[in-house]
């Protein structure tokens, strides 16, 4: 799919050498032949997880905007250097392209299975993959400095054209300048992306010093290099880049044929940009091809991997020991368990430590430091947990009012109802109001039935809730659940749980008055309630529901521990990150009725309950015979070290 246009003046002493059109499978080839030398450790510049693989990745050169207008561009032979330079400063040396094969060699294959918290994280996360780190404040700076670098281009290249004699002042004749770093960093990307035998074409094809020497004489064909790198990508990158590619084409060739200096710097950073994205293809397809084989072996890396940590001294074991030694002697008496015991194996006291310590009234500070790599797992799931009490705390609050206010209605209404009967008026029911049953409550029915016991005067009897009032109230809550849940969604992110829930709460509970037929002066008194609850995690009621909500997540963590414990590492990601499973154990097998309490609790304790037996199962396989048992061929190993 390469397009083909007619070329422009200039020539490269005949036409570029073509690639290989054979479709390799690049991503195996770049696996095993891609062994990079060391390169000096640089910054960050990916990040992985977060978007799917299959949506074109944005990377960090992004696009450029072209500020220039064409009467700026087209008169560079007399323009003022005051009217179009963004960046008027001379540049001592040539700025670094925002990337370079020093930039993405972290993505190579070597620093991939050498990473121990991407190979910790792999066991977790089924879509884990690099994706241009563009968040915080790292992220901001990567952008400006990209920005800097097109716009010393840019001026850079108006300059070469427009004012020769300045620019080999500033410049020398030397290549000491923007084009040449970015063409060098451009053939150096290329070369870890095509097989070792094209690399010969790209040498001819892509000689730098040769394209620099006929730029000087200006008697460069940029529209037929363009032809050719479009040639090159198109045979290696996937077809997903493909409108990418053409793009970039058009862009070199456009700014070629009309002299503009804007759109061929565009052009380049269409150029840097299909090669990150290329690039960041490659080391996701090895991430996805590498996977079972790094699942399976991530207990003997990490234990190894650790070994030497402990042996250094770089990472203290002790805290993690005493909490181990002190869950021993506060939970010893659930070893008496046969059910538990069964269930959880020699791992019942971590289990029921390791529960604890998600809940909300405990210090996050008591997480042991050998859950270092699952530090923002362990966040998540006290979260999560955190979420779950509070909105049942809402919930019960609901109920409470809806309750205590239905009471309260009909004491008002037969309050007003014996008023009205008193002896004398036996009409007065009737009268005042334009409709006497306009002001009764809809649950209130009065009959005259001639019964035994039964008054001349109207007596009223109270039905009995129906079937489908019992459903209508179970419709009821189970709508204000999801309101909630979908208002909890919009809260902005905090450090920690507490913070945003206590941010958050008076708009929970006004969500919860919305759905009551409570009057509007219980609004105070219902956010109050909420709130000290939720803001005090101690408080005896509090504490309370703590407890209930750990006795159910204890309960189904013990039916996914049985289950997963059996398995092996690839087996174990796949049934406890590829879904819920449904065999038995899960809530999934059991009936529950929409809308009731049970039903909301279970369904959190359900998720809770199968990504806690993950964590856990795989950080006992790895620390269990470092920490907390008495092995003595690991303690001997650790002598060797």
């Amino acid at each position: 799919m390469t397009t083909e246009q007619g070329t422009g003046g200039g020539a490269l002493g005949g036409s570029p050498p073509r690639p290989n059109t054979q479709n390799e499978s690049l991503p195996e080839t770049e696996v095993e032949n891609c062994i990079p030398q060391q390169q000096d450790e640089a910054q960050p510049q990916y990040t992985e997880p977060l978007r799917h693989l299959d949506e074109p990745t944005a990377p960090a050169s992004g696009k450029l905007t072209n500020t220039f207008s064409p009467a700026c561009a087209s008169s560079k032979h007399n323009r003022s250097s005051s009217s179009c330079l963004l960046y008027s400063r001379r540049i001592s040396r040539p700025l670094e392209p925002p990337v370079t094969k020093v930039t993405l060699s972290e993505l190579d294959v070597t620093k991939i299975i050498h990473n121990p918290k991407l190979r910790h994280d792999i066991n977790f996360d089924p879509d884990l993959h690099f994706r241009p780190n563009l968040e915080g404040e790292k992220g901001r700076r990567k952008q400006e400095r990209a920005n800097l670098f097109w716009s010393a281009l840019l001026e850079q290249l108006f300059e070469f054209v427009g004012d020769r004699p300045t620019f080999e002042a500033k410049h020398g004749r030397d290549d000491d300048w923007c084009l040449p770093a970015l063409l060098k960093a451009v053939k150096e990307i290329i070369q870890t992306l095509v097989p070792q035998r094209d690399r010969v074409y790209l040498d001819e094809g892509l000689n730098v010093d040769l394209l620099m020497q006929q730029f000087n004489m200006g008697v460069a064909d940029l529209e037929k290099l363009a032809l050719w790198l479009s040639k090159v990508l198109k045979s290696h990158c996937a077809p997903m880049r493909d409108e990418w590619v053409d793009e970039m084409y058009n862009e070199l060739s456009n700014g070629n044929r009309n002299n503009d200096m804007g759109q061929l710097v565009k052009g380049m950073k269409s150029l840097l940009s299909v090669l990150e994205a290329m690039k960041l293809d490659v080391a996701n397809h090895q991430i996805r091809c590498l996977r079972p084989a790094l699942i399976e072996d991530t207990v003997n890396f990490e234990q190894r991997f650790f070994l030497k940590k402990i042996a250094a001294g770089k990472i203290d074991v002790d805290t993690a020991k005493i909490w181990y030694r002190d869950a021993c002697e506060r939970y010893s008496s659930i070893l008496s368990n046969p059910g538990i015991t069964q269930a959880f194996g020699d791992m019942t006291i971590f289990f029921e430590g390791l529960a604890r310590l998600l809940l909300p009234s405990v210090d996050e500070k008591t997480v042991p430091n050998t859950f270092l790599f699952d530090e923002e797992r362990i966040m998540k799931l006290r979260s999560d947990l955190t979420d779950a009490i509070n909105l049942e705390i809402c919930m019960r609050a609901y109920e409470e009012m809806e309750s205590g206010y239905g009471e309260h209605l009909l004491s008002s209404a037969l309050q007003g109802l014996s008023e009205q009967l008193r002896p004398g008026s036996p009409d007065s029911v009737f009268s005042g109001c334009a409709s006497a049953s306009s002001s009764r409550p809809s649950s209130l029915v009065f009959s005259n039935a001639g019964s035994a016991n039964s008054s001349q005067r109207s007596s009223l009897v109270l039905p009995t809730p129906t079937a489908a009032d019992n459903a209508r109230s179970k419709a009821k809550a189970n709508d204000l659940y999801n309101s909630l849940v979908a208002l909890l969604q919009t809260a902005p992110s905090a450090a920690k749980p507490g913070a945003r829930w206590k941010a958050i709460a008076p708009s929970m509970a006004l969500q919860v008055f919305r759905y009551t037929n409570a009057p509007q002066h219980a609004l105070p008194a219902l956010e109050a309630n909420i709130a000290s609850l939720i803001n005090d995690v101690h408080c005896t009621k509090y504490r309370d529901l703590e407890e209930q909500f750990l006795a159910k997540l204890l309960n189904e963590l013990a039916a996914r521990v049985k289950q997963f414990r059996g398995l092996s590492g690839v087996s174990l990601f796949s049934i406890a990150s590829g879904g819920r499973p449904n065999n038995g154990y899960g809530y999934q097998d059991r009936e529950r009725e929409e809308g009731s309490r049970e039903s909301r609790e279970d369904e959190s304790i359900e998720d809770l309950a199968i990504r806690l037996a993950h964590l856990g199962i795989i950080h006992w396989r790895v620390w269990s015979g470092l920490v907390y048992s008495e092995d003595v061929e690991m303690t001997t190993e650790l002598d060797q070290i």
